[in-house]
């Protein structure tokens, strides 16, 4: 069922229970437009960090490719499963985790090589030390008021010595406004301001959500989940990359980061 209004954009507080309804309803609503706008540029066995285009074959965040054959890798947001296809080519055993269930279909409708898992970030159905490696490229994290209960449940299943790989919205940009020209290129609100940017229907009911944290915040977050940072990644735009994608652009992304990638090892 398609909305048949214009969302109030605001910015209010919105708790965990509020922020999973939101996300899992815009995604159940919005899924088909996303895939067919990005498919192409996320291609169907592709692992792409962010707008921007670092590819994990070419970054290595995970690790070398070679040394991925055989691991346990969970795909937390995995959306269509792009990246979980890439790590399975690899040799890896992904499971990709979606709240959404019209995301995990279009998963499906690429192909059924990959195991699928409709489930929320921050109630993992997997047993401790289930896993070798977790990532997410812009999943989960950005949507949840509460990032360290997600951080703690995915060092639960991870086994010692493994590797939590994470891509966010870089927090600068929300200083700026998401546009990608001129206009996006002057500060109009206070990088310090965490207060969520909701968009509510006409009841006042959250319909879209938007965690902002600094990025003082998402450290401290990293080693209260009970991880180490061991590297923080800003990709730079490539000459390469003329697309538009929302507020990310050339223009942008020749001037200011928009993606930030957490590398954290669990203990």
């Amino acid at each position: 069922m398609f909305q048949d209004y214009e969302p109030e954009a605001t910015r209010r507080n919105a708790g965990d229970a509020e922020s999973s309804r939101a996300s899992r309803g815009w995604w159940e609503r919005n899924a088909d437009e996303y895939q067919t706008e990005h498919g192409a540029f996320l291609g169907d066995d592709r692992f792409v960090w962010g707008p921007e285009g670092l590819d994990e074959a070419e970054a290595g965040l995970l690790g070398p490719a070679g040394s991925l054959k055989g691991l346990d890798v969970l795909e937390i947001g995995a959306g269509a499963a792009q990246c979980s296809r890439w790590l399975a080519a690899q040799g890896a055993r992904p499971v990709a985790l979606d709240l959404s269930h019209r995301q995990l279909q279009h998963a499906l409708r690429i192909g059924d090589d990959v195991p699928l898992i409709e489930a929320d970030a921050g109630a993992l159905p997997f047993l401790d030390s289930s896993f070798d490696i977790a990532c997410s490229a812009y999943g989960a994290v950005p949507f949840v008021a509460d990032p360290v209960r997600v951080f703690r449940e995915v060092r639960r299943v991870l086994r010692p010595g493994g590797r939590w790989v994470f891509s966010v919205t870089h927090p600068i940009r929300w200083a700026f406004p998401d546009e990608p020209g001129p206009e996006g290129l002057s500060v109009s609100a206070s990088y310090f301001d965490r207060t969520p940017y909701v968009e509510q229907d006409e009841a006042g009911r959250a319909v879209y959500v938007e965690h902002h944290r600094t990025i003082g915040d998402r450290v401290r977050d990293v080693v209260a989940g009970g991880f180490r940072l061991v590297d923080l990644v800003e990709p730079e735009w490539p000459d390469w990359n003329s697309q538009e994608w929302g507020g990310w652009s050339p223009l942008r992304g020749n001037l200011i980061p928009g993606t930030a990638i957490f590398v954290c090892e669990r203990d």
